[in-house]
């Protein structure tokens, strides 16, 4: 391992930002010329566009038969969007939540993780499997639609502000946003290039496995637009946003990446054993877990912040210890059995208890 191989990394993610950063501006531009709602481009390029990183990185690495990084990019990527995402939103200010969230699209990210989990028991990704998921994309991505057209613009000025749709069109305003589009695939595609081809050298430097360096670094950095989307959003006050973010890009990673992924790759996406049997079960907790919490008052308050942003901590710490066999690794891993996780399954149980009570 050498210093280049964490200037390709760095470069890589930095590509990937600015990539997803050009599409996302540059379609939801183009969807507003033509006459589509800001609302519904929120609803649909604005949220998927942030995934685009998670898309370009486990699309390269199922060609080039990594299914280790392409469906740890996946799980991490939502696991890091709830627990570390929406736990430092919330230390910033508490995040308000929409009962149209909690209701339809927490149940249908849940939903998709069980489907995905499900799919993958027999530890691979078929196209079969891919053709399941994307048309489970495209079906939701219509109901959103549908439902979007059917109700009240109100977060329409929100969007424009944000992304500039309100702008008047140029005699070359098309040219310009689909020239923005280009460059943001040519930036994805040479970024997710970049930051697999490092982070695989990396994992074999440090002994961890392409899974962990799936589940932690090209993870963490592929949520990067994430991250800046809805820590921005929790400051400016758009805090409905920053959650409906957060919910949706989980839902097309799973869905979307894992369904195209599956679809282009040359040969079945092998699936780790032990992502079944840990990181899939710890991804749809963290899912899980967002019902009641959401649910206790529509709101996420700081100290459930601190709660997601201390178990991404744990979990990650738990990763990288258990894949160097660290010294402490089964105190550590005794701790989280007897302790951590009967305190939490108690705190989850009284919150959900709180918030039945408080609907009755």
């Amino acid at each position: 391992m050498t210093l280049m191989t964490f200037v390709y990394l760095f470069a890589g993610l930095v590509l990937l930002v600015a990539g997803a950063e050009l599409l996302v501006r540059g379609a939801a531009r183009l969807a507003a010329q033509f006459g589509i709602s800001p609302l519904i481009i929120g609803l649909t390029v604005v949220a998927f566009g942030t995934s685009a990183p998670e898309m370009a990185v486990s699309v390269q690495s199922a060609v080039a038969d990594q299914g280790d990084i392409a469906v740890g990019n996946v799980i991490g990527s939502n696991i890091f969007n709830v627990l570390f995402i929406l736990g430092l939103s919330a230390l910033i200010t508490p995040m308000l939540v929409s009962r149209q969230l909690i209701r339809f699209d927490v149940p249908i990210m849940i939903g998709a993780s069980l489907l995905a989990w499900f799919l993958a028991m027999d530890e691979q990704y078929g196209r079969l499997d891919g053709v399941l998921l994307f048309g489970a994309v495209l079906s939701y991505t219509g109901f959103l639609i549908v439902s979007s057209l059917k109700s009240r613009n109100n977060e329409n000025q929100e969007f424009e502000d944000e992304y500039g749709l309100h702008e008047p069109a140029g005699r070359f305003a098309s040219l310009r946003h689909l020239l923005f589009i280009a460059i943001g695939l040519v930036l994805l595609v040479q970024g997710s290039g970049l930051l697999v081809d490092a982070a695989v050298t990396l994992a074999k430097a440090l002994g961890l496995s392409e899974l962990v360096i799936g589940l932690t670094i090209i993870a963490a950095g592929t949520s990067l637009p994430e991250v800046a989307t809805s820590v921005i959003a929790a400051i400016k006050g758009e805090r409905d946003i920053a959650v409906g973010n957060v919910v949706g890009s989980n839902i097309f990673n799973l869905l979307a990446v894992l369904g195209l992924a599956s679809l282009v790759s040359p040969t079945a996406i092998s699936v780790s054993s032990n992502a079944i049997a840990f990181d899939f079960p710890v991804m749809i907790a963290v899912a899980a877990a967002c019902l009641p919490i959401f649910f206790a008052g529509y709101c996420i308050r700081r100290w459930e912040g601190a709660l997601f942003f201390a178990y991404y901590v744990i979990y990650t710490t738990w990763l990288i210890m258990h894949s160097t066999d660290a010294p402490g690794l089964a105190m550590f891993s005794q701790a989280m059995l007897w302790f951590v996780l009967p305190l939490t399954l108690i705190t989850l149980l009284v919150i959900g208890a709180r918030a039945w009570k408080l609907q009755r």
